[in-house]
């Protein structure tokens, strides 16, 4: 099967308008306006820090020399990321009840800041941090980062409440995900390429249940040629802007994201 031609925004907005449940998924390309970049790639973190820092066994041998990495990344420089009109655009979505749920593979919580409510974030939240001994979250913004690895009142050690690799993806997230690919019949795909597992499953039991997919990218991904039913090529903020226009969303853009 050849990948369908780039579509009409209004191709997408009817199927929008007239379904019952939309769920978004969203992946590194939705951020990558927000500063962040994606971790595979030519030009991905994973091509300037080595990924054993974010491995379960490598942290617990090199809790320092994982930490160092973890802060540079996700707090030093994650942490002056801002959501971008692509965020927003969703979260109006929500707001005018035409998106139920948004499911994230990214840890770096622009959704919820950008006010969506329903999310559910499929690898964890790196703005969080989980106390290994107690159980104990709390948010990374409250922590010392000055002193590495940053420790709990009980003593025990913190770590970015999101997966690494060796991880179990968190529940209920996980489940609640599934969920949302038998309930939609229209599942938005943006700025995701289909090449992570488990998560790229969700978007293959949305199609198997029935549901409609609309893929929103600047190419091609993994999910075109075989999921896709309408794809809409280009940058995720100019492609969501122009979606919640077409839908009669009121919908103020960041002037200087426009330019």
């Amino acid at each position: 099967m050849t990948s369908p031609n780039p579509m009409p925004i209004s191709a997408a907005a009817k199927l929008i308008r007239n379904a019952r449940h939309v769920s978004v998924f969203t992946g590194a390309g939705i951020s990558v306006e927000s500063g962040i970049p994606p971790f595979r790639g030519a030009e991905g973190l994973w091509s300037r820090y080595d990924p054993r820092s974010l491995e379960l066994t490598y942290f617990h041998a090199h809790t320092e020399e994982s930490w160092k990495v973890i802060k540079e990344i996700f707090y030093d420089f994650f942490g002056k990321a801002r959501p971008n009109d692509a965020h927003r655009a969703l979260a109006a979505m929500e707001r005018e009840g035409l998106v139920k749920t948004v499911i994230t593979q990214n840890i770096d919580n622009l959704h919820q800041e950008a006010g969506s409510r329903s999310v559910l974030e499929f690898h964890g939240n790196s703005q969080m941090l989980l106390c290994l001994e107690c159980g104990r979250r709390r948010p990374a913004r409250e922590a010392d980062l000055a002193v590495l690895p940053p420790h709990c009142e009980c003593g025990g050690l913190f770590k970015p409440d999101f997966i690494f690799f060796g991880e179990m993806i968190p529940e209920p997230a996980r489940t609640l995900s599934f969920r949302e690919a038998e309930l939609a019949d229209v599942f938005l795909l943006v700025g995701t390429t289909g090449e992570v597992m488990p998560a790229c499953l969700v978007p293959e039991e949305a199609k198997r249940n029935g549901a409609a997919i609309i893929e929103v990218n600047t190419e091609p991904s993994n999910y075109t040629p075989h999921l896709t039913d309408v794809f809409l090529k280009g940058k995720a903020t100019d492609v969501l802007r122009r979606l919640v226009r077409e839908l009669g969303i009121d919908f103020a853009p960041d002037q200087e994201q426009e330019h």
